[in-house]
C-alpha cells in the first residue's frame, strides 16, 4: 500500500493576510488530490536551524486543478517566515498527514460545525464535503472580534452564525452560546478549536445526547507519530505506546468526544 505520508516540493500560487496575522495561502501540490477535511500538512521553513515542519490544517482542497488552501496565525519563527512568501515561491511540505472528520458517518444527518479562532479554517472544506455529500449544514463561527475571516467562504456551503467574545457581531459570547440563543438543533456536531471549547461542546454533547467529533489542536514536532510530543489520554490502549494514550498527529486529530479525556 502506498504511504500517503510524503515530503513534496510545493510552489505558492498566492496570499494574503485576512485578519492581522491571519494569513490565507493557496499552493500547488500532488497532496490536493489526497487531501480531505480535517487532515493537515507539515510545512518546512527555509531557515535550517529549524529542522521541523510547522503543522498547518487544511482550509481547502482543489483536487481538479491541484491546488491546497492553508489558512494560518503568524505565531513563531516558522509561520512569519511563511507570511513573507509570494507567488512563485517554493517551500517543502510534508503530507498528507493525520485522520480527518468522517463525512461518510454523517451521511443523513443535520451536522453543526462550530469553529473557533483559527479552528475555523478546517471547517470550510469540511463544510463543503458535508454539503457534496447532501448534508444539511450549520457552522458556527466564534471569533475574538468582528475580524470576521473566512465567514463569506463559509457562507458558500452553509447556513453561518456568528460569535464574538466582545460582542461586536452576532452573539456576544461563545459557540455554545449560539446554539442556546439561537435554538440550534443537531444531530451531529463537528469542531475545532481551542482546548476550553472542545470540553465545552463534548460536556454538552454528553447531555443532549449528541455524537461529536473533535478536531484537538496541539504543538507537535514530528507529525508523524514517532515522538510522542503530542499524545493525548484514552479510554483505549494504545498499540504503539501501550498506555492509554493516542498521538494527535497520527492517531487524530480529529476523535469521538467520548474516546478522549480533554
Amino acid at each position: 500500500m502506498e504511504n500517503k505520508k510524503k515530503k513534496e516540493t510545493a510552489r505558492v500560487l498566492s496570499q494574503k493576510e485576512l485578519a492581522p496575522g491571519i494569513y490565507d495561502m493557496w499552493i500547488e501540490t500532488e497532496m490536493a488530490k489526497r487531501a480531505f477535511a480535517g487532515q493537515f500538512i507539515g510545512v518546512y521553513p527555509r531557515d535550517k536551524e529549524t529542522l521541523l515542519p510547522r503543522p498547518i490544517s487544511i482550509c481547502e482542497t482543489d483536487r481538479e486543478e491541484g491546488k491546497l488552501r492553508i489558512v494560518y496565525r503568524t505565531a513563531g519563527k516558522g509561520t512569519k517566515e511563511f507570511a513573507g512568501y509570494q507567488a512563485g515561491d517554493e517551500t517543502e511540505i510534508l503530507g498528507v498527514l493525520g485522520n480527518g472528520f468522517p463525512v461518510n458517518e454523517a451521511k443523513g444527518k443535520h451536522v453543526v460545525l462550530m469553529g473557533g479562532g483559527i479552528g475555523i479554517p478546517p471547517m470550510v472544506e469540511l463544510a463543503r464535503e458535508l454539503k457534496e455529500a447532501g448534508n444539511s449544514v450549520i457552522v458556527i463561527a466564534g471569533y475574538r472580534d468582528d475580524k470576521l475571516f473566512l465567514k463569506e467562504d463559509l457562507e458558500k456551503y452553509a447556513g453561518v452564525y456568528v460569535a464574538t467574545e466582545d460582542g461586536s457581531t452576532g452573539v456576544m459570547g461563545n459557540v455554545l452560546t449560539v446554539m442556546e440563543e439561537k435554538n440550534v438543533q443537531a444531530d451531529m456536531i463537528m469542531a475545532c478549536g481551542p482546548m476550553p471549547m472542545l470540553r465545552a461542546i463534548k460536556k454538552y454533547s454528553r447531555e443532549n445526547g449528541i455524537k461529536a467529533y473533535i478536531s484537538l489542536e496541539e504543538r507537535m514536532a514530528c507529525g508523524v507519530g514517532a515522538c510522542l510530543g503530542c499524545v493525548c489520554r484514552t479510554k483505549d490502549i494504545d498499540h504503539h505506546s501501550h498506555v492509554n494514550n493516542a498521538r494527535i498527529c497520527t492517531d487524530g486529530p480529529v476523535f469521538d468526544a467520548e474516546d478522549v479525556e480533554i
